[in-house]
């Protein structure tokens, strides 16, 4: 039964600790078991919580023999991002800079989960500072790709992504400041959900951009998302409603999102469109004038913010950290006051403006990135390649960062490949609702 547990979505674990055929404190022992024999442990989780986990998965136990369950999640273990504080566990952000860092409280997205009854497995390895949408990270650890063991997992949120592909967890929460969760999520044939900005209380993780960071969960299915979403917000889950997609419109972001394509995301995002036509959907091709606009501005807006909270750290502890990462933070020098308010202020004008261009579509779709992995030892030796990887995987993701968008990405069904929809502000449950329609037809 052990085995068999850890391959179930979280939804279903929670559907199997309801009907009483297995325990919250059995599912978690059967993953601290597998997290204790499996040699990919240490490359995925920066420290497990099974005293923790035990502890909470005994009191689900308790509530489930009792019929008091708090949700549909309520006994199921997840990982957690590693940027995500946890009170008298170590947080370090994939950094040695925060070496040691042990915060006194929680997290509030881990209170919300955690009042909803799920369980805390441990703290997963990531990109240091989150700053990488590679999830190379030589300074601690760097997991694998579920698909290729040699290349990268993608990042930030690379051992949240890896810990539900290797069967370690049945679902992690990871963040989104431009493309950490989308990138590993499609990298590892999952899930994942990029929140509105301010959605989902940041309070107690640590911070990159503040403007920029959301917090995302990552998983097997559009249901566990939906599920875990509402658990991180402190809500009842919604209720995905079963329907087609006839009628539903669509527009392709033919802006940017397409250029210089690796062929195996082109064939799986041309596959498809295919396969959305088939099933009803209305696709048109749409230019995006916005988009092209609101990408040069990346690099300001983002590297200013992140040099403002960390540069003063980075300059007095110096190669402590994989210097491509160093470097991108230290760009944020170069900019001024005024280059900084003038991007913000072009930047909430074109997302007032791209809001009225797509108003008559249900989803904007794009592939999630446009490159497949890339090996881990060539992106740690050859610095020119790693830049220019790491700035091709979040260009298609970091888009839905800056017109503050929710997006979430799907499995396409190409390995490593993954079909982003892009959703309007706050339109959450909008965006799930179409991907639970959209999800079966892909796989």
């Amino acid at each position: 039964m052990s085995n068999d547990l850890l391959t179930k979505t979280a939804s279903d674990l929670g559907r199997m600790i309801n009907a009483k055929e297995v325990s919250p404190t059995e599912v978690t022992k059967a993953f601290l078991s597998e997290m204790d024999k499996s040699p990919l442990t240490e490359r995925i989780y920066a420290r497990t919580t099974p005293e923790r986990a035990l502890s909470e998965a005994k009191a689900a136990t308790d509530r489930a023999q009792n019929g008091t369950r708090i949700g549909p999640l309520d006994g199921v273990p997840i990982s957690w991002k590693d940027l995500f504080d946890t009170a008298g566990t170590a947080t370090e952000a994939g950094s040695k800079l925060l070496d040691g860092r042990t915060p006194t409280a929680d997290a509030t997205v881990l209170k919300n989960a955690t009042l909803g009854g799920l369980v805390c497995l441990g703290k997963t390895h990531m990109s240091e500072l989150a700053f990488s949408g590679l999830g190379v990270n030589p300074i601690t650890r760097t997991p694998p790709c579920v698909n290729d063991l040699d290349a990268a997992p993608g990042g930030s949120s690379s051992g949240s992504a890896t810990s539900v592909a290797f069967n370690l967890a049945p679902a992690s929460v990871g963040s989104d400041t431009g493309g950490s969760v989308r990138i590993p999520s499609a990298w590892n044939d999952l899930v994942g959900l990029k929140t509105t900005h301010g959605l989902l209380p940041t309070t107690g993780s640590v911070p990159l951009c503040s403007k920029f960071d959301t917090v995302g969960p990552m998983c097997r299915s559009v249901e566990d998302t939906a599920n875990l979403f509402a658990a991180l917000a402190g809500e009842k889950p919604m209720q995905l409603i079963q329907s087609d997609l006839k009628g539903k419109r669509f527009a392709i972001c033919m802006t940017a999102t397409l250029d210089d394509m690796e062929p195996e995301p082109k064939r799986a995002f041309e596959k498809n469109i295919e396969t959305l036509k088939a099933a009803g959907a209305i696709i048109e091709e749409l230019e995006i004038p916005e988009v092209a606009q609101a990408l040069p501005i990346t690099s300001c807006v983002y590297t200013t913010e992140a040099y403002a909270h960390w540069g003063e750290t980075i300059e007095d502890n110096p190669s402590v950290m994989f210097s491509e990462i160093e470097d991108r933070f230290k760009l944020g020098k170069g900019f001024s006051g005024v280059e900084y308010v003038r991007s913000w202020q072009k930047l909430d004008a074109l997302r007032a403006s791209y809001v009225e261009r797509i108003a008559g579509y249900d989803g904007v779709l794009m592939p999630t990135t446009c490159v497949m992995p890339s090996n881990i030892e060539r992106l740690e030796t050859d610095s020119d390649y790693y830049v220019h990887v790491n700035l091709m995987a979040l260009r298609n993701t970091r888009i839905a960062n800056l017109l503050g968008l929710c997006a979430i990405t799907l499995p396409s069904g190409t390995p490593s490949c993954g079909l982003m929809i892009c959703g309007k502000p706050l339109q959450e449950r909008e965006i799930l609702t179409i991907s639970a329609q959209i999800e079966p037809i892909l796989t």
